[in-house]
């Protein structure tokens, strides 16, 4: 009997034990997407008010500029990858910030390209094929490990060929990029969803659980701002 009531209580234990790791799990989750979001926004917004200022749009994008608005978010994303552990808090969260709306700036010029009303449907497009990848990429049970080595190499030959198309110039090089881009960034939002997941640990301090949120949302957001610049190829409707 008392060995019956151990066990009970054992069991009881157990479950609370697993009941909180869950909650922690959503509530890790939960704050990933929350950065993520709040980063899109914040990008759309910067945009926005970039591409409705004729102004500025010249002074960029009419000038050598646009190489430093181009390439200043890939030097900040190279800092918060690779410096993240050693930053503050505050830094990190700074750092991210900012890339957000360098690439607002960024993007902004697509308003010169595309029409306002495909890019709004293009956003929708992505963000139902994200949110359904993502979801996935929570919820299976399949370790998508397996997807890693495949989709990293299918990324190295997309900047190859991207690189390579810059100076070609081929419409059919660049349907290929297009689609095969579209394809990768998909799968890769399943995949770094599941690896996200699988980087959360009840024991982590604070700072380190903030460090984690922000660095899987940066993740998720480069896989959901690559994947509609893809998607913006076959859906955006062009200006001219």
């Amino acid at each position: 009997m008392a060995f019956e009531t151990q066990r009970r209580g054992y069991s009881v234990s157990a479950s609370q034990s697993a009941a909180d790791i869950d909650a922690g799990l959503r509530t890790y989750m939960l704050r990933v997407y929350n950065y993520m979001a709040s980063a899109l926004a914040l990008t759309g917004i910067v945009a926005m008010a970039a591409s409705s200022s004729p102004a500025f749009m010249q002074a960029v994008f009419g000038s050598g500029l646009s190489w430093v608005v181009m390439l200043a978010p890939f030097a900040l994303v190279m800092v918060l990858s690779f410096g993240i552990h050693k930053m503050s808090m505050p830094a990190a969260q700074a750092v991210f910030w900012a890339y957000a709306a360098l690439m607002g700036l960024s993007l902004s010029s697509i308003f010169l390209v595309y029409t306002g009303e495909s890019i709004a449907r293009t956003f929708f497009i992505t963000a139902g094929t994200f949110g359904a990848m993502s979801l996935y990429g929570y919820t299976t049970k399949k370790d998508l490990a397996a997807w890693g080595s495949f989709l990293f190499m299918g990324l190295i030959g997309l900047i190859i060929a991207s690189v390579v198309n810059i100076f070609l110039g081929s419409t059919m090089l660049q349907f290929v990029i297009s689609a095969a881009g579209v394809l990768i960034f998909t799968g890769l939002t399943a995949y770094d969803t599941q690896r996200i997941k699988e980087s959360y640990w009840e024991g982590d301090d604070t700072t380190t659980a903030g460090k984690k949120a922000i660095f899987g949302a940066l993740q998720l957001y480069l896989d959901f701002i690559n994947l509609f610049i893809m998607l913006l190829r076959f859906f955006g409707n062009s200006r001219n």
